[in-house]
């Protein structure tokens, strides 16, 4: 009976052995899972950008070089006729009764460009002749009987019949004066009066150009002109046309020449719908270039540009302008060796163009110097 107690009491010892066991090992589990969430977690390690050093800008270098230079000035400009006038009537007080162009119109030399209305003054021709043939027939008698009148007399009659003469004329010039005609043959550049308008004395009432005698005008800047002298090489570039040789034949005149007078030989003078002959436009106030060879089918007006070289010189030796460095009254760039280092070299400058200088002293054309 002992035996069997102590079997069963040994029994139930072991039991409790092993679940004790058990629950320890699901504890060390448990703590070991847990233990590792409850430790502090290691930082990540910052991934930090590559630096790349800045790299000094290096600054250029040119080769110093042996070319032609060329100084020149520009200016734009068009096709002109050497031969523009502005034509008008003479009289006033009268209205326009017709007018026969219209701009763009070609008109031969003598064509009528307008008319006046002159009927009132047509009719005092009228009256005037019935009146002179009376005095006709008066002064015919008078000369009759010349030697038995009085020389007084005779030389008072005499004067009246002349002066009925002289009126009959001066109103048929006045008649004639309504009829405005075309100085010679050209175009219309425009047109200024209508039909119905009253005619003012030298008012314009149309603007003829000569277009089968056309020039090239342009204006330059007076600083310019400055460099520019007659006979000089003139490159001309007309739109639609192309590039065509020439040389400068007539300077503009000074602005503030004001003796009146046309220093263009003939130029003529454009219309600008005044009557002041000093406010129209004008070659005088044009540089005008002489083309080696006028090309054809041009019109006047067409736009163009001039250049004229002012200097020119042989194998002129050039660097870039910004190659060219100055301290106070010192004109010096850096040349480059040909091991690399650089030094300062003093140098006496020329001509200058908007992008070369000319170097006069201190350099040689195949050396290199740095920009700036």
């Amino acid at each position: 009976m002992f035996t069997k107690w102590w079997t069963a009491d040994s029994s139930r010892r072991g039991r409790r052995i092993r679940h004790a066991a058990g629950l320890m090992a699901l504890a060390f589990v448990v703590l070991t899972a847990s233990g590792c969430s409850l430790l502090p977690k290691e930082e990540e390690e910052e991934a930090l950008p590559v630096i790349t050093p800045p790299t000094i800008s290096k600054k250029p270098e040119y080769t110093v070089r042996s070319e032609t230079l060329e100084t020149s000035v520009s200016a734009v400009g068009s096709l002109k006729s050497q031969r523009e006038e502005s034509v008008y009537f003479t009289v006033d007080g009268l209205h326009i009764k017709e007018v026969n162009i219209k701009p763009g119109d070609k008109v031969a030399a003598g064509a009528v460009i307008a008319t006046l209305d002159v009927e009132d003054l047509q009719k005092q021709l009228r009256q005037k002749r019935l009146e002179f043939r009376k005095q006709e027939v008066t002064m015919k008698e008078t000369l009759r009987k010349k030697d038995e009148m009085d020389p007084i007399e005779f030389e008072e009659a005499s004067i009246v019949f002349e002066e009925a003469r002289s009126e009959l004329s001066d109103l048929e010039a006045e008649i004639a004066k309504g009829v405005l005609t075309a100085p010679f043959s050209g175009s219309v550049l425009s047109v200024d009066a209508n039909k119905g308008d009253a005619a003012e004395a030298y008012d314009p009432v149309a603007v003829i150009a000569d277009t089968s005698n056309l020039v090239v005008a342009a204006s330059f800047a007076k600083e310019d002109l400055e460099k520019v002298a007659v006979g000089m090489t003139a490159t001309v570039d007309i739109n639609a046309a192309g590039t065509f040789e020439g040389k400068v034949k007539v300077m503009p005149v000074p602005e503030n020449d004001t003796d009146g007078t046309n220093g263009s030989g003939g130029s003529g003078t454009g219309g600008d719908g005044s009557g002041d002959p000093g406010s129209q436009d004008s070659l005088d106030k044009y540089l005008i270039v002489q083309l080696d060879k006028m090309p054809a089918g041009l019109n006047r007006g067409t736009p163009l540009s001039v250049k004229i070289v002012t200097q020119r010189k042989e194998n002129a030796i050039l660097i870039p302008i910004s190659a060219l460095r100055s301290i106070g009254s010192r004109t010096y760039v850096q040349v480059v060796e040909a091991d690399g280092s650089k030094r300062e070299v003093d140098v006496e400058v020329g001509q200058q163009t908007s992008t070369d200088v000319e170097i006069l002293k201190g350099l040689e054309p195949g050396q290199k110097v740095v920009g700036s």
